[in-house]
């Protein structure tokens, strides 16, 4: 038997370990990467130069990995298209593909690398994540073997999937999510037969994972949320901005304050396709975020987070968010109603015509109230109070209904919802709410220079989006997006 002094130590170091694995908080982390893309080709390159490209970008993340690590991060989440870039046809993007297994199998690529065939990629991620005990979050593509007894079998003989894929800090293949949405240019890869619900367990939470456009729907990013019940989403992306309210942060950030779910967003970083915006996001607001339009450069960020967001006291409550704007008349409208484009949806529109007042503006079974006051009325900037009620059907079909303060690119109305980064105009105080059909709003407020406002604006349990104070920064778009699922 070890006598009380050698085993009191014994006892300290695994409570302390018991205790480290059901943490309250953990520290994640985000690389937006800069990625080295392939030369535009339609013809296929061999697998050696394929490894060649993928091992560059690789090479970058291993970096940011080791330095998330060291800053004490328990997982980190890369990017969408990070490891070979988005230049291909389904036929040259082949070579970079690899046979992804299900996580079943209880696999650890770094030290069984063959297990399934060549997996370089594989065996360098679980690698990396078992060499730095580091939760590892990649994208990668998948392929898939099939025969003419699939009637859905493609003409080459197999499936392609854009594929995330996580390892554990012992480098254990833990999630595989084939990507359910792909946007309208994905033509190298097909879509999954059915929506994935992809979870996992950690000791400090638990995870879901989707990809990029699928943020926009019903399958799979509501259902992990309110289904599954996951704590965390992991979200590697490749966000095209499209100001005024979806560049990346704003969106992503409104979304898991509308979702009340943590959401760890990597953007991949492209400024001459306006591919910028990664953040770690929480549902009071966001922890960390970037948005680089200057630079070319690839950008890390960590933070702590709440393991269990919705058992924490900071979590917003429960908003009903029609309550306000249902339970109020209209407030008085303006003389001149008029539409404008944004994003390729026909908006009504009001003007923001005098420095403070009350106004409503409606279309078909949206109405959305505005009470503001400005620190001063310029008069070479226009601002007006939008409303959408539709599908939008552009890129994919999905029913919106949107109420939007936002600033106008010039003060000619006509270019009302066409991009602007920058304001002049200050607001005393503003308070937005609309008459919502569905429970899914998300509400986030972009300052001049598209920055955030954490903490400075709060939604009511009634759906008003108030400022707390006077908001310290010129407003771009104070708005509520509202996904109405069920009208897709």
């Amino acid at each position: 038997m070890l006598p009380f002094q050698t085993l009191l130590p014994t006892v300290v170091f695994a409570v302390t370990a018991l205790q480290a694995l059901a943490s309250d908080t953990f520290i994640a982390a985000v690389y937006e990467h800069a990625v080295i893309l392939p030369h535009p080709t339609g013809e296929p390159v061999s697998p050696d130069q394929a490894l060649a490209l993928m091992n560059q970008n690789m090479n970058v993340l291993e970096g940011a990995i080791k330095e998330a690590a060291r800053q004490g991060a328990h997982i980190i989440v890369t990017p969408e298209d990070g490891i070979y870039g988005w230049r291909f046809t389904r036929e040259s993007i082949y070579p970079y593909l690899e046979d992804i297994p299900d996580p079943v199998v209880n696999w650890i690529p770094c030290t069984d690398p063959s297990r399934f065939g060549p997996a370089p990629v594989q065996e360098r991620l679980s690698c990396m994540a078992r060499n730095n005990s580091i939760y590892v979050v990649a994208n990668i593509g998948d392929k898939k073997p099939c025969n003419s007894s699939d009637p859905d079998c493609p003409r080459d003989g197999r499936y392609q999937y854009n594929t995330d894929v996580v390892f554990d800090p012992e480098g254990k293949l833990v999630a595989r999510y084939h990507k359910y949405n792909l946007f309208m240019v994905e033509t190298q890869f097909n879509y999954p037969k059915e929506p994935e619900a992809v979870t996992f367990e950690t000791p400090f939470g638990k995870f879901g994972i989707f990809t990029c456009f699928d943020i926009l729907f019903y399958e799979p990013a509501v259902v992990l949320v309110n289904k599954m019940q996951v704590d965390t989403v992991l979200f590697p992306t490749a966000w095209m901005n499209v100001l005024p309210f979806l560049t990346a942060v704003e969106f992503h950030s409104a979304w898991a304050m509308g979702m009340r779910v943590n959401l760890l967003a990597a953007n991949t970083h492209k400024t001459i396709l306006a591919m910028t915006g990664s953040g770690i996001y929480a549902p009071a607001g966001a922890r960390t975020y970037s948005y680089n339009m200057e630079t070319e450069d690839g950008h890390l960020l960590i933070a702590e987070l709440d393991a269990h967001p919705r058992l924490s006291p900071a979590s917003p409550p429960a908003v009903s968010w029609n309550s306000y704007a249902l339970s109020v008349e209209r407030f008085s409208q303006n003389d001149h109603e008029f539409t404008g484009i944004i994003f390729h949806d026909r908006f009504t529109f009001t003007e923001l015509t005098k420095p403070e007042g009350n106004l409503t503006v409606c279309q078909k079974d949206l109405c959305c109230h505005l009470s503001y006051k400005m620190a001063g009325k310029r008069d070479d900037e226009a601002y007006v109070l939008g409303a959408f009620d539709g599908l939008h059907v552009v890129e994919g079909q999905y029913y919106l209904q949107i109420c939007t303060l936002l600033k106008c690119q010039s003060t000619d109305l006509s270019t009302c919802g066409q991009p602007v980064e920058t304001a002049q105009t200050k607001f005393e105080m503003f308070s937005l709410s609309g008459t919502f059909g569905t429970s899914y709003v998300f509400p986030e407020v972009l300052y001049s220079g598209v920055q955030l406002a954490p903490g400075e604006f709060e939604v009511l349990n009634d759906g008003r989006l108030i400022s707390k104070a006077k908001p310290t920064k010129p407003v771009v778009t104070v708005t509520l997006f509202g996904r109405w699922y069920e009208k897709d």
